[in-house]
């Protein structure tokens, strides 16, 4: 079959690119022609037998979005002149999805739509002007998948005609040949650090992952470690800004890094103290590379993290985060124990789902 996708890829970074491409890797690996329609971006080429089509426009916050689903729409048009689609697939219900649905509403074409979380945490919560065109993009999709139990139930409750019936879970996976339980100290030496430990953050830099919260858990924590954080995004100048005023020591920004599965094997405990979060790619990232997970107590993180590999937060209160940080950092019993049953909770999400009915597994 030939299946377009639509959103987020690489080398754009991030959970839903990382999604896509392990979709995108396994359809190929079966046989199917996947063909992806992607953001702007000078470096954009084929990877892994996957046909990748960059769009034009500006990747400028505010405007980025709208000149998106205009574009995918017209690189959809120009595909499916050449090319005969079988499914169109659009990650993330704005801009992706709508471009997507309608499209293959016009073609007649078996469309399917993902949410990742924040189109429905807060694109949908806290916009009521894009309301109206979410519930639109669902109503019709002919199939909607949700990454998580959490997303779904936040579907669900739109209360679009029929959404119940065709929404179901296609959760994200990870490649565990690429994250892998063996030792690594490359990022360690490349900064040129000691043996004090490290605690990992990585993800956008925005004000749901929620990462002022760590500065403020280092600040009262009882543990000397090393605080890394990996991802930009807008807020990166005002969080180094606040390192710098505060004077909060060992807190390391390395920026959009595209080697993870290099980074993570060095540290001694991840943590996502996000606000919402309707999966969290990133603890199975970890887990999978044999470490102890500290996550919010919210959405799709608490169906990753179970009493056996990690511990759970209130991402509203700091002294929640400092004390899970420093019982994991002292407790070497505690760590250990976590650490032997991560790679064993990781290979739950090692399966790539396929979650199309018309194509048999």
């Amino acid at each position: 079959m030939k299946i377009a996708m639509v959103g987020q890829f690489p080398p754009h970074v991030g959970g839903v690119g990382v999604h896509i491409h392990t979709l995108s890797k396994k359809l190929v690996e079966m046989g199917h022609e996947v063909y992806v329609i992607t953001y702007p971006h000078k470096e954009i080429k084929d990877i892994d037998g996957i046909h990748v089509i960059g769009t034009k426009g500006l990747n400028v916050p505010g405007v980025r979005g709208l000149m998106f689903k205009k574009n995918a729409k017209k690189a959809l048009e120009t595909l499916i002149e050449k090319e005969d689609i079988d499914i169109i697939h659009g990650h993330y219900l704005f801009p992706a999805g709508a471009a997507a649905v309608e499209v293959g509403k016009k073609h007649n074409i078996k469309t399917y739509v993902t949410a990742h979380g924040s189109d429905m945490f807060e694109l949908y919560k806290t916009q009521p002007l894009m309301r109206s065109t979410i519930r639109n993009v669902l109503r019709d999709a002919d199939g909607v998948f949700a990454v998580s139990n959490a997303l779904r139930h936040e579907i669900i409750a739109t209360g679009v005609v029929g959404i119940a019936g065709k929404t179901k879970i296609s959760w994200n996976s990870v490649d565990i040949n690429r994250f892998t339980n063996h030792p690594n100290d490359s990022f360690r030496k490349e900064f040129k650090l000691d043996d004090k430990p490290i605690v990992l953050f990585v993800g956008n830099l925005i004000k749901r992952k929620n990462v002022d919260s760590l500065l403020e858990a280092k600040k009262i924590s009882n543990s000397d470690y090393y605080l890394v954080i990996v991802g930009e995004g807008p807020l990166f100048k005002k969080l180094k800004k606040k390192v710098d005023e505060d004077n909060i020591h060992d807190v390391i920004f390395t920026g959009a890094r595209e080697d993870v599965e290099n980074i993570i094997p060095s540290c001694d405990v991840l943590i996502l103290p996000s606000f919402s979060e309707s999966f969290g790619l990133v603890l199975i990232e970890a887990l999978a590379c044999g470490k102890p997970v500290i996550g919010s107590d919210v959405g799709g993180i608490t169906e990753i993290i179970t009493k056996d590999v990690g511990l759970l937060i209130n991402p509203k209160d700091v002294v929640s985060i400092a004390r899970a940080t420093d019982r994991i950092l002292k407790d070497d019993e505690l760590r250990l124990i976590f650490s032997m049953n991560a790679r064993n909770r990781a290979l739950d999400f090692a399966v790539v789902d396929i979650p199309y009915d018309e194509v048999k597994q």
